[in-house]
């Protein structure tokens, strides 16, 4: 088909949808110095921070520029469990979120650490925390995505740990940076294309209406 034009406000990324149909065999935790932490009702400014500090570098907003309401009712649901990982001083510096709202299956929402974190080994002990806690009782699918955005190790990481690809889309949107949602020197391995808006603040998008 050739190329196909972006506009300069737009960001375009290829997705991969991944699934797990078989429940890894039983092995010994990964050792690592952070916990697990259970967030019970998050209020929208705690989670979106951590979500921020988390995914910016890789251009993750879809959270940020929903309206409270919105995203109160996926974090507060309780078929969607919420995890920060700690380390020992008691700073979040990961997240897990598990989806397990459609019936026989659970989505991997959003795994990832703060990029001082980002290659140090961690991911392995949190993929392994994050499948104990995904296959409950009568669920026959795991599944996550990742995107051309994302760290590069990202796609090969979910390979590693048993994922197959099974599908692959094209996404555009509106880059966050240009629309003031993220600021302007977030990602810049991400060319920004466009001048984004003077004094706007990270998270005007989120205020409900």
């Amino acid at each position: 088909m050739g190329l196909m034009p972006v506009a300069a406000d737009q960001v375009a990324t290829i997705v991969t949808t991944l699934e797990m149909r078989t429940r890894p065999a039983l092995r010994p935790m990964p050792p690592s110095p952070l916990r697990l932490v259970r967030w019970e009702r998050p209020t929208p400014a705690k989670y979106r921070a951590l979500f921020t500090r988390v995914g910016a570098p890789w251009l993750w907003f879809s959270r940020l520029v929903m309206v409270d309401d919105a995203l109160v009712a996926i974090i507060h649901d309780p078929a969607v469990a919420i995890f920060a990982a700690v380390d020992a001083a008691g700073i979040e510096v990961g997240m897990l979120e598990l989806d397990h709202r459609e019936a026989g299956a659970c989505e991997l929402g959003y795994v990832g650490f703060v990029p001082e974190l980002a290659g140090k080994g961690h991911g392995t002990w949190l993929m392994a925390e994050a499948l104990m806690r995904a296959w409950t009782k009568g669920v026959s699918r795991v599944w996550v995505h990742t995107c051309t955005l994302d760290h590069p190790a990202a796609l090969p990481f979910y390979r590693r740990h048993g994922f197959v690809a099974i599908g692959r889309t094209v996404e555009t949107f509106p880059d966050p940076r240009g629309t003031g949602v993220l600021p302007a020197d977030t990602a810049p391995q991400i060319p920004l294309l466009v001048q984004p808006p003077n004094g706007t603040s990270p998270f005007s998008a989120t205020v409900a209406t």
